[in-house]
């Protein structure tokens, strides 16, 4: 088998390859539209990951509150996001909930794709904070309360810097995740990566070399990261703090 690196310098409307891998004159080759389709990965994936976040961080605190009707919804929203299918989710969002809610019909699809992705994992990040909340000793619950703090203000000043700091780890497999489930957006036709993989692929014919670069562009999106993430938890470590919770 010989591979053709070349590829990716003709352009999409069938030319060969020219000097430039970069079409000019209002030519589009393949490397620009794969440069364009990481560019959609890359913003899908940011904006689920801030709903994601801020989502989940509130569910995660209701979830730990003595109110019962505030750990039944924070318990009821985990549970309906986390056991339907994700692209099932996508296809509610984009086909139902416009009918439903005809409002819905003015935005886009890209945001469409964004709340079902960010609910869907937020209902994991829930769970990450849950856990980080529960892991530390009652004490301070009560000692915040006991100094007159309010439960907003013991929750805001006491528990959460410590929680927040405790799951990291996990969140940073959930914004790795996020990049990879972004994949599920070619089936309501966002131009990202996989769908100009399956289009590359059918256009061209080498579909070795379109699927090893989109596979690339992926493991060095999730890296980054990852990377990024572990300067943040080793900037955010608390002394005396076990990887497993709190001493």
């Amino acid at each position: 088998m010989t591979w053709d690196w070349q590829v990716f310098c003709k352009s999409t409307l069938g030319e060969e390859a020219g000097a430039s891998c970069f079409g000019q004159n209002g030519d589009v080759t393949y490397l620009d539209w794969l440069l364009s389709a990481w560019g959609w990965t890359l913003s899908v994936s940011a904006l689920a990951l801030m709903v994601a976040l801020a989502t989940g961080i509130l569910v995660g605190i209701l979830r730990t509150l003595p109110s019962a009707p505030w750990r039944w919804f924070g318990n009821a929203w985990t549970e309906v996001f986390r056991n339907i299918p994700l692209l099932v989710q996508i296809f509610i969002w984009y086909h139902v909930l416009p009918q439903v809610f005809p409002v819905l019909q003015q935005l886009p699809s890209l945001l469409l794709v964004v709340f079902a992705l960010g609910f869907f994992t937020s209902a994991r990040v829930s769970e990450q904070v849950k856990a980080g909340i529960q892991a530390l000793p009652r004490g301070q619950r009560m000692a915040g309360l006991a100094m007159g703090l309010t439960l907003p203000q013991t929750y805001r000043h006491v528990l959460l810097p410590m929680a927040l700091r405790i799951v990291i780890p996990p969140l940073t497999s959930e914004s790795m995740n996020i990049i990879k489930n972004s994949a599920v957006a070619f089936a309501v036709s966002i131009a990202e990566l996989t769908m100009f993989a399956m289009q590359a692929q059918e256009e061209t014919s080498r579909g070795v070399e379109i699927y090893l670069a989109v596979t690339g562009l992926y493991f060095l999106s999730a890296l980054v990261v990852n990377r990024i993430a572990g300067l943040i938890e080793r900037s955010m470590r608390v002394p005396g703090l076990a990887a497993g919770g709190a001493k």
